[in-house]
């Protein structure tokens, strides 16, 4: 089994900036993509950023130019650093690694972490 444990999460105020991190734990020859989603009471969950194993980046129109996502490949860890935070960026951060494959020839499975609360307040 694998294991998604996320930190960073916490109450900041508007203008400022948090860390996210998602460490993978468990039977893991090679993560796929890894990237954060985040939900706000009342709304569906949505892609903030993602990047490949190789490095490409993609990320959400909100999110860019405040927040980078990072990869660390040999810690199987991402991070995101979130910058000039907004209110409306409050919601329940949660990590995803995509394609975990236990060997090489293995299928690749999903897997989400519980998730981090950040709260950004005006």
């Amino acid at each position: 089994q694998v294991q998604l444990d996320e930190s960073g999460g916490g109450l900041v105020q508007a203008g400022g900036s948090l860390r996210l991190s998602c460490a993978a734990s468990g039977s893991i020859f090679s993560i796929n993509a890894m990237g954060w989603y985040r939900q706000a009471p009342g709304d569906q969950r949505e892609l903030v950023a993602s990047i490949t194993s190789g490095g490409s980046a993609d990320y959400a129109d909100s999110a860019k130019g405040r927040f980078t996502i990072s990869r660390d490949n040999a810690k199987n860890t991402v991070y995101l650093q979130m910058n000039s935070l907004k209110p409306e960026d409050t919601a329940v951060y949660y990590c995803k690694a995509e394609g975990v494959r236990y060997y090489r020839f293995a299928y690749g499975q999903d897997y989400w972490g519980k998730g981090t609360l950040v709260t950004v307040s005006s």
